[in-house]
C-alpha cells in the first residue's frame, strides 16, 4: 500500500484526527500500528502537558505496543474537536527513566 492510500484510510476511518505525513513516516519508520498510536490517543497517559503553547496546546502521550513503549506528540484544536498527530517516536532508555513516563 502506498503512503497516499494509507493516509487516506487514516483520514476516511478517523475524521477527527489529522496524521502530519512526518508521523506517518515514523510510525512506519517505527512499526507503530495505527490501531496502537489512536488507542494511545484515546487512553494513554500524558506525561507532558503543553497546554499553554499557541496556536494550538499539545501534549506527549506514553503508548505500548505489546510491551515496547513509544511516545506520541499530539496537538488538540478545541473549536474543532480535531487532534494532530505531530510525531511518534520509541523513547531513548538513556534520556527517560526506566517507566519512560519522565526524562532523565
Amino acid at each position: 500500500m502506498g503512503i497516499f492510500t494509507f493516509l487516506n484510510k487514516l483520514i476516511m476511518n478517523n475524521p477527527k484526527t489529522i496524521f502530519r505525513v512526518h508521523a506517518v513516516q515514523r510510525m512506519f519508520e517505527r512499526d507503530v500500528s495505527v490501531k496502537n498510536l489512536l488507542r494511545a490517543t484515546k487512553s494513554g497517559e500524558t506525561i507532558e502537558d503543553y497546554s499553554a503553547e499557541m496556536p494550538e496546546p499539545s501534549r506527549l502521550i506514553l503508548g505500548f505496543q505489546r510491551k515496547r513503549p513509544f511516545h506520541v506528540v499530539t496537538s488538540e484544536n478545541l473549536e474543532t474537536n480535531e487532534t494532530t498527530i505531530i510525531t511518534v517516536y520509541l523513547p531513548d532508555p538513556n534520556k527517560w527513566s526506566r517507566d519512560f513516563r519522565s526524562r532523565k
